[in-house]
């Protein structure tokens, strides 16, 4: 087993200027400042000019030498301390000379552990590597030693559901593997947890698991504060893994592309207060991702072209009090997508040209009383969407220009009471928008320039014809 390791820079060795250019840089400054001093103090005692004294007598030429004296103790003074700062900087260097090559012999004892048959030299060789980690002299070696663990993670891995049942053998080298690969998730995980301040915390760290595959771990509670964290083309097969109560508050991190096809991925709880989190483009085929009593507080969170065409995604419950959500161009063709008693109190939630042909999109119960929900350009084809129960009773909910062609989108028995709900320019050419036992009590719906056949069980007083364009406001 081979793993290909990053060339290190080559590093540079301590680089002094001449002594006597020090030196004469450090009595020129002395000289400026002695003479600031003087001056400054000369004017603070208000002094304006010397006495003249025709003849020098022995106080004032005892005073002289003393001073000549005092002169050239300052220059020794001066030139040990040149002397003593420089011995200390080539001493710190020749401490880190001897740290970085102890440093170098114990990391390559280590990664010859990773490639080792045995799975529990291999484990060794793990913890070897995070101790070195905390160990490094320089963040530099410290991010080579996390490098290589997360190379160890994207080598090629075949999932357990790909192996022959009969094949003992395979079977219990895919066993030996996992355990390494989750122990190396976990020793990431617990690094993640220490504050950011914290000597050993590898909060600031990049993280690269791009293309690995996932059939398990656990980086519950961790922080992603800083650096960047790619989970770019991963795959999330089988088992669980779980991100509850993980912080995301300043980080990069990448979830582009990722297939969310099998198994359980947990970010329950999960605080989005900064930084950018990115789905684009991510596909959720299979199992479940679980978003419930997630806080979208600030930052960005981008599923912008992402596929839900299986399996369940929850937002149950998550509140969304800041920051920008980002669901434009989605494509929801399948599975079901819960926002079931989700708060959409202050964040910009967006779902511009989004397409739902097919699946179930759930909003039953979510309150809308901040912030502003866009449908602008949506596409609903298929499928059904559903705000029923739902409480609209601040801020905005547009559908600017979205086009219902099929499907079902139901706002039965939601409470319009306040804010504004606008069906501007909309196009209703099929499918139904079920408006029945609808409570409106405060708050706008506008339908003003929308096209085509008026929802169903909208109160109306004349009623309308089926086709004119309608302008109900309340």
């Amino acid at each position: 087993m081979r793993i290909q390791i990053a060339r290190r820079p080559e590093r540079r060795g301590l680089r002094l200027w001449n002594v006597g250019i020090v030196l004469a840089l450090a009595f020129t400054a002395a000289l400026l400042v002695a003479g600031f001093v003087f001056n400054t103090g000369w004017d603070l005692l208000g002094a304006r000019e010397l006495k003249k004294q025709a003849k020098i007598d022995s106080k004032t030429l005892f005073d002289l030498v003393k001073l000549s004296f005092g002169v050239v103790a300052g220059a020794g003074a001066l030139v040990a301390l040149v002397v003593a700062y420089r011995r200390q900087r080539v001493d710190e260097d020749g401490a880190l000379r001897d740290a970085t090559r102890l440093h170098t012999e114990r990391f390559t004892a280590a990664v010859s552990q990773l490639g080792d048959e045995s799975a529990a030299v291999r484990l060794g060789g793990v913890h070897a590597l995070a101790g070195l980690a905390d160990d490094a002299p320089t963040r530099e070696l410290r991010q080579t030693c996390v490098d290589v663990l997360c190379a160890y993670l994207r080598l090629p891995y075949t999932p357990q559901s790909d192996l022959l049942p009969n094949d003992t053998e395979a079977q219990h080298a895919y066993l030996s593997f996992r355990e390494v690969r989750h122990t190396i998730i976990r020793l990431v995980r617990d690094h993640l947890r220490l504050p950011a301040d914290h000597q050993h915390s590898w909060s600031k760290l990049h993280l690269d698991f791009t293309g690995v595959v996932f059939d398990g771990g656990d980086f519950s509670a961790a922080v992603f504060s800083g650096g960047m964290v790619s989970f770019r083309e991963a795959v999330f097969s089988a088992g669980t893994v779980d991100f509850r109560e993980a912080e995301f508050s300043g980080a990069k991190v990448d979830f582009s592309a990722t297939v969310f096809s099998g198994g359980t991925v947990h970010f329950n709880a999960v605080a989005f207060s900064g930084g950018r989190v990115n789905f684009r483009a991510a596909v959720f085929s299979g199992g479940t991702v679980n978003f419930s009593a997630a806080e979208f507080s600030g930052g960005t969170v981008f599923f912008g072209d992402a596929v839900f065409s299986g399996g369940t995604v929850t937002f149950d419950a998550a509140k969304f009090s800041h920051g920008v959500i980002i669901f434009g161009e989605a494509v929801f063709s399948g599975g079901t997508v819960n926002f079931s008693a989700a708060e959409f109190s202050g964040s910009s939630v967006h779902f511009v040209a989004a397409v739902f042909s097919g699946g179930r999109v759930n909003f039953r119960e979510a309150v809308f009383s901040g912030g502003t929900v866009h449908f602008n350009a949506a596409v609903f084809s298929g499928g059904t969407v559903s705000f029923r129960e739902a409480v609209f009773s601040g801020g905005g909910v547009d559908f600017f220009k979205a086009v219902f062609s099929g499907g079902i989108v139901d706002f039965g028995a939601a409470v319009f009471s306040g804010g504004t709900v606008s069906f501007n320019e909309a196009v209703l050419s099929g499918g139904t928008v079920n408006c029945d036992a609808v409570v409106l009590s405060g708050g706008r719906v506008d339908f003003a320039g929308a096209s085509g056949a008026p929802p169903t069980g909208l109160p109306r007083t004349p009623p309308l014809p089926v086709g004119l364009m309608l302008a109900a406001h309340w």
